[in-house]
């Protein structure tokens, strides 16, 4: 199995570029949330091993009606994406094949590249991990999707020739013939269905001491979180309490630009930016249920879904400016309205865990209950901390996270027989799309 990894490349604009930058970033688009596949301003195509990816300036939100007033950080570019294997051998990876095309982006920065400095050690030194990051199918790669896209295209072509041929009441018929179909196929090189390499045992190690470890670490601070669990419920009740709300209607000004942005293909990128609420308490409960997040989601929820949610190709939260503010970018399917509802309707609770940390959120009660259950607060909310991401790549356009999974099966019925009738119709109606 190859893991996939992220990266996330920041660096503060220098004065005066901003505009600059803006511009040559939405030159990129053919039009305004539609990436150009031919621009040469970053070759994203030609690396294959890049899942999603995008360009974005990230701007401190400042609203009318805010509640805290945290110093506003300045406006910074970043680069952020999801890739096949390690991210620095990926990060190396584009410091070669795409050095001039960054450069040309990132010199708009401050302090880019110091004259004793090369720029994969510029970009290494510039990469943030997440606090917590998602992945919808750990160790489906970007080839395996394409093989497994064109396996299904195939097959359904085929399979409607077979079956205007004999018909459709012998299933097992019907199946020997498109395995025999598959079989010629990849003998004359038309097809191909790559085996799963070895999983890195350094990754492999990595990952076992950490599912072994944080429940061992969780077991051993049990007893002091017992021992406080007095002082740490009234001191969220009494914040909860206190805790003013930031969730007035966006204005049309906000929301116009980013409706552009939108809806352009099956899956959308999605980015919100927002301070973490001052006290101490707060900023150590984000982490530390950030910390169980990137848990959940490295070793539970890693086979298509988070949670109940189905649609999340990637996500990510991220700590920024000394724990003050916190950023999420995801990549899901849908609209952003279905996207909201899904997990207002499937895990408001989960939503409340983490981001009733942000200021402004709506008032929960006993740190699971109202917040996100409360819709059109929650909305307002996260559309008010919304920034619209300038320059999107996605490495399968058209292909929804229930398309990848539904290939995937198809794949496994190819190369691993079913039993009986049942099984077969099942798997041929995956086809048969």
């Amino acid at each position: 199995m190859t893991p996939q990894s992220t990266f996330m490349i920041v660096a503060n604009i220098a004065e005066g570029q901003l505009e600059p930058l803006r511009a040559q970033l939405e030159s990129m688009n053919s039009e305004p949330g539609v990436l150009n596949r031919h621009t040469a301003l970053f070759p994203f195509s030609r690396f294959d091993r890049l899942h999603v990816a995008r360009f974005l300036i990230l701007e401190t939100v400042v609203t009318e009606d805010a509640v805290f007033n945290l110093p506003e950080a300045p406006p910074r570019l970043v680069f952020l994406g999801d890739c096949d294997g390690p991210e620095d051998t990926f990060i190396a990876e584009m410091a070669v094949l795409a050095a001039p095309q960054l450069r040309s982006l990132f010199s708009h920065c401050e302090s880019f590249i110091a004259p004793h400095e090369s720029l994969v050690n510029w970009l290494q030194k510039h990469n943030i991990q997440p606090a917590a990051n998602y992945i919808n199918w750990l160790g489906r790669t970007v080839k395996q999707v394409h093989e497994e896209e064109r396996l299904q295209q195939t097959l359904s072509m085929q399979l409607r020739l077979i079956v205007d041929e004999v018909g459709r009441d012998d299933p097992r018929e019907l199946r020997q013939q498109l395995l025999s179909f598959v079989e010629r196929e990849k003998a004359a090189g038309r097809l191909t269905l790559t085996p799963s390499a070895p999983t890195p045992i350094v990754w492999w190690l990595k990952n076992l001491l950490h599912k072994l470890g944080v429940p061992l670490i969780l077991l051993l601070i049990s007893p002091l979180l017992l021992l406080f669990s007095p002082y740490l419920i009234y001191r969220l009740r009494s914040l909860e309490k206190r805790d003013p709300e930031s969730v007035a209607r966006p204005p049309r000004t906000h929301i116009q630009p980013l409706a552009m942005l939108e809806d352009h293909d099956v899956t959308n990128p999605f980015t919100a930016f927002g301070e973490v609420k001052p006290q101490h308490f707060r900023r150590y409960a984000v982490r530390f249920f950030l910390w169980l997040l990137d848990y959940s989601s490295r070793h539970v929820y890693n086979r298509g879904h988070l949670t109940r949610v189905q649609t999340i190709h990637f996500a990510r939260w991220v700590m920024m400016d000394d724990n003050r503010r916190l950023l999420f970018a995801s990549n899901y399917d849908g609209s952003l309205e279905s996207y909201m509802d899904d997990f207002i309707n499937k895990v408001a609770w989960g939503l409340n865990l983490v981001f009733s940390n942000g200021a402004g959120y709506p008032s929960t009660r006993w740190l699971i209950k109202r917040g996100a259950e409360q819709e059109q607060k929650f909305k307002h909310f996260l559309r008010r901390r919304q920034l619209p991401t300038q320059v999107w790549y996605k490495a399968y356009p058209g292909k929804t996270a229930f398309d990848l999974a539904r290939n995937s099966r198809i794949r496994e019925g190819v190369e691993v027989r079913q039993e009986s009738d049942d099984e077969i119709r099942q798997w041929l109606a995956e086809i048969q799309v």
